[in-house]
């Protein structure tokens, strides 16, 4: 209670401290740099990402493209060249007239390199970054290579994802939040029961979440995935925190004369009731930490962080802010559209064995739902962008003129003899979709001698240490093919040099596949056993937190399901990013676990005071569906307009699915959890602590609650 009335005696101090740390917020939330590149987030232990390493260490080679030029004449394209070699951090620019310019008559070179390198109307062109894939400079240089060659010119690989993606989310992310923020102050004004106070809460929840995008730049940098979806799930998740405060004081107000002291009791009560809601939302968030592959715990801490800031913005800036402006607040209050619930919440008691059976019968085909849903979600971050976007152009067409999807790179120890080079190279061809090794060897032969080959083309190609070649693979990254073709080739390699390395993007998405999956199982373990504890302690009791989870979980199993059970993958042409299944579970879980605590809360105190289970079930229902109902239909709101509004698919399909959650989590305590206390009112009495010993006393069940 102190804490409360220190938040009321000193609420003018509170608003103008949170208004002097908005202007570090703003300026630490623009100086956060954003990474669009998920390869970044695999275990640095990794071979792949050691290759990587390896490659920029001692070829100062980091990035990699390949260029293709449509219809433009030989000379022109060697123009370019010499024009893309003299831009910053291009190390070195590999085309078939690196060897021809050389002093080799054509015919001496393999045909097999001179086709390779073009096609009917197309010259391809390979480019080395001396820097990383997702460096600045590195984008820098890529949006300069577009520049420099024009329309003509199509810049596949990594780092032009990169670019696109970057372009795209800068330019949709303000529209997202304005989306977010207009909807769910149009379902806020609709649900709630005044004119002004969805404005309140969304100031008091606007400065909490500049201050967590502010304070992430004590990471250095977060994902862009983060950056897309924190602002509008805060929003989302905290505004329960605001409805409970704002329906406490209300009642307060009834009770006290002096509104100071209706606020100092609502906050103290508000702090109380939402220790445990949000300990279990961080809680979810927070399993994402235990992923390997760390954009979970990018993610995870920044949405842990928003939740924590939402609670301490809702007992300090919000309290303040509805006292400054309690008059007009007070004044523009009008009646709630949602009708007296106890009519309806008496029919729900009563046919409660129906509820259960459908309960039931959902959960088999939910739970095949999520398993194939997680079947089929895609890896390839180029798959999330729209088709007419520069990077995925450039992917196509370097498909269908050279037939190549994905490019790998091989490390060998420069030592190995050549004869054994040549050997691995010719057993690589041999696998399924290899359409050729790339190597010092692949043109060193009988009609080009060694000797002749000069320094600078070696250099591109081999270093002290190691000797690079390049692999171009038929076969699309993250898919069955490229993945079994990376074993073959690893076998392959193995042979020759124990120490070798595969490296590239389509063995990164392998690494990542194979992480992922494992993280998955990791983070929902993680997640439910924390909230389990976390409801265990809350509720003391042994029986609820399996009821409340059985709940949610079933919930989440239905909601991916769903994706999947209606068929909308296969007409619509849809799939889920790897990320989206984990993503949409600890948040549906986290954030839609409050509407469950807050129904159980006020079940046990009714069956405690000694209702019995139908009246006390019957109460807690009635009592907490407004609360229920608006912050679900705030959380499907946020959520909705981006999912209808962006072109990056992961963005949209994480979006919709929420908002789908947020409905299916709604129903699912309205209907089904109470049906559930129904059910197990006996072995819930008996497991919790201060229920052991009900008398339950009949009272009549009103109607006109």
């Amino acid at each position: 209670m102190r804490f409360a009335k220190a938040v009321v005696k000193h609420r003018i101090l509170i608003l103008i401290l949170t208004v002097i740390l908005m202007i570090p917020s703003v300026i630490g939330m623009i100086n956060t740099r954003v990474n669009y590149d998920m390869l970044t987030y695999l275990p640095s232990d990794m071979e792949t990402v050691i290759g990587q390493n390896e490659l920029l260490k001692d070829f100062d080679k980091g990035a990699f493209t390949f260029l293709i030029f449509e219809d433009m004449p030989n000379k022109d394209v060697a123009k370019l060249k010499e024009k893309i070699e003299a831009i910053d951090h291009v190390d070195t620019v590999l085309w078939y007239d690196s060897l021809a310019d050389l002093s080799i008559p054509m015919e001496l070179l393999p045909d097999s390199v001179f086709k390779e390198f073009n096609s009917d109307h197309s010259t391809m062109m390979a480019v080395f970054f001396d820097t990383g894939t997702s460096d600045e400079l590195t984008m820098d240089a890529v949006e300069e290579i577009r520049s420099v060659c024009g329309k003509q010119c199509f810049v596949s690989g990594m780092t032009a994802l990169v670019v696109d993606l970057r372009d795209l989310c800068e330019k949709e992310e303000p529209i997202y939040v304005g989306l977010a923020v207009v909807l769910a102050c149009v379902a806020m004004v609709a649900f709630l029961d005044g004119w002004l106070i969805p404005f309140v809460f969304l100031a008091s929840i606007g400065a909490m979440i500049l201050l967590n995008l502010g304070t992430n730049i004590f990471f250095g940098e977060i994902s862009y995935i983060t950056k897309a979806l924190s602002a509008v799930l805060q929003l989302a998740v905290t505004m329960d925190y605001s409805i409970f405060l704002w329906h406490s004081y209300n009642e307060q107000r009834e009770k006290y004369s002096d509104n100071k002291e209706a606020m100092a009791v609502a906050v103290k009560e508000t702090l109380t009731s939402v220790v445990g809601s949000s300990i279990t939302t961080i809680a979810g968030f927070a399993a994402l930490c235990f992923m390997s592959f760390t954009l979970g715990r990018d993610l995870g801490i920044v949405m842990a962080k928003g939740v924590l800031l939402g609670v301490i913005g809702c007992v300090t800036v919000l309290p303040s802010l509805i006292l400054v402006l309690d008059k007009p607040l007070q004044k523009t209050r009008h009646r709630s559209i949602i009708p007296p619930m106890g009519k309806f919440a008496k029919g729900v008691v009563k046919a409660f064995p129906v509820f259960l059976i459908i309960f039931a019968i959902l959960v088999a085909p939910a739970y095949y739902g999520y398993n194939k849903a997680n079947d089929e979600v895609y890896y390839d971050m180029g798959e999330c962008l729209p088709e007419d976007m520069n990077y995925v152009i450039s992917n196509s067409k370097l498909r269908e003129d050279f037939d190549i999807a994905s490019t790998h790179m091989i490390l060998v120890d420069s030592k190995l003899p050549a004869k054994s080079v040549k050997n691995m190279i010719s057993e690589m061809e041999d696998v399924d979709g290899v359409k050729y090794v790339l190597g010092l060897e692949s043109v060193v032969g009988s009609r080009v001698p060694e000797e002749i080959l000069p320094d600078s083309l070696r250099s591109i190609l081999e270093s002290d240490r190691w000797e690079l070649l390049l692999i171009n693979s038929e076969y699309k990254a993250a898919s069955d093919d490229v993945n079994e073709q990376i074993d073959k080739l690893n076998t392959v390699l193995k042979k020759y040099d124990e120490n070798g390395m595969l490296i590239g993007e389509a063995p990164c998405m392998k690494d990542m596949i194979e992480t992922t999956g494992h993280d998955f199982a990791v983070v929902t373990a993680v997640s439910v056993i924390a909230i389990f504890l976390i409801i265990l302690l809350v509720e003391k009791s042994i029986s609820l937190p399996f009821i409340l989870i059985a709940v949610i979980e079933v919930g989440i199993l239905i909601e991916v399901g769903i994706f999947i059970n209606l068929g909308l993958p296969h007409y619509l042409g849809q799939s889920m990013a790897f990320i989206t299944p984990i993503c949409i579970s600890t948040i549906q879980l986290g954030a839609t676990v409050d509407y469950a605590i807050l129904m159980t809360t006020r079940y046990k105190a009714e069956r405690i005071a000694g209702r019995d289970k139908k009246n006390a079930v019957w109460t807690a229902l009635y009592t907490s569906i407004p609360s229920i109902i608006v912050s679900g239909m705030g959380l499907f709101a946020a959520t909705f307009g981006v999912a209808l509004y962006s072109d990056i698919e992961i963005i949209s399909s994480m979006c919709m699915l929420m908002a789908r959650g947020a409905i299916i989590s709604m129903l699912l305590v309205i209907f089904v959890l109470p049906a559930l206390f129904m059910l197990f009112d006996k072995i819930i009495c008996k497991t919790t602590l201060g229920m052991t010993k009900i008398k339950s006393i009949k009272t009549e069940v009103s109607n006109n609650e």
